[in-house]
């Protein structure tokens, strides 16, 4: 299930895709929780109140009385009273437009907008750069690694990487404890290159404002199912490792059916 459906009133039962197509069925309306009298006659705050989420996560849709939710890379469609939710993808026939992809690609933007480079690991081009990557990356991770040990080229190519952290083992494991010890040292870069390359990196005491378990939170939140995962500028998500040519070509491939020159 969702983070977002994870989030519905006890009320509403999620039912399994294969039997609904993903839909999260309402009980009675009695037994929902209480909508704030002065929240009842807006669609966009009941449906906030039902997910608890902002309000302004909630947008109105194409379809006369569905609105959407968008979290990180979550799309979810409810309806105006927020008794009935939809997980699934959102089509325009006439185009053959991925509507829901797209609302998906614009929430990952904001959402990767918001981290600072702070919790980042960054790595830039002299000159300006032509592209700008995120990635999400674990240490003990061998594509991760591969990637890490060809991070002069991607530079050299005018690719800017920002690496988030992302153990995929999750907290509390030797990877976990592994992306701590280089998100806190003192030479992160160097911390990072050691580790990738198999090295110790000495276990610190954690940080004071530790970025790694909000980078895995942000990583789920946006839907990474592997490392390393590479998101774009545009919110287009590259779940593999791209040699640096290759990432190149696939970043001008994208630029291109987005209209934009390579």
């Amino acid at each position: 299930m969702s983070r977002l459906l994870s989030r519905l009133s006890p009320a509403i039962v999620a039912v399994t895709l294969a039997a609904c197509a993903a839909l999260a069925c309402a009980g009675q309306a009695a037994a929902q929780s209480a909508v704030p009298a002065a929240a009842k006659s807006d669609p966009r705050s009941v449906i906030a109140h039902h997910l608890d989420v902002p309000a302004e996560a909630v947008r109105k849709t194409v379809l006369p009385g569905i609105y959407e939710v968008a979290r990180g890379g979550e799309v979810l469609y409810v309806s105006a009273d927020g008794r009935y939710a939809l997980s699934g993808e959102l089509y325009e026939t006439g185009s053959g437009r991925n509507l829901t992809e797209r609302r998906r690609t614009e929430a990952r933007v904001a959402a990767l907008r918001n981290v600072p480079d702070s919790d980042a690991i960054v790595y830039t081009p002299k000159a300006q750069p032509r592209y700008t990557v995120t990635v999400f990356t674990d240490v003990d991770c061998p594509y991760c690694r591969k990637l890490h040990s060809e991070i002069a080229e991607y530079v050299k190519l005018g690719v800017r990487i920002r690496y988030l952290s992302f153990p995929r083992t999750g907290p509390d494991t030797e990877s976990w404890r592994k992306a701590e010890a280089v998100w806190c040292a003192a030479d992160r870069r160097d911390a990072l290159t050691r580790a990738t390359a198999g090295g110790e990196v000495a276990a610190t005491t954690a940080c004071a404002d530790n970025p790694v378990k909000r980078s895995y939170e942000l990583g789920e939140e946006l839907g990474v199912r592997g490392t390393p995962a590479i998101f774009t500028e545009r919110g287009e998500y590259l779940p593999s490792y791209y040699a640096p040519d290759r990432l190149i070509q696939r970043l001008k491939e994208l630029d291109a059916a987005a209209g934009h020159g390579g």
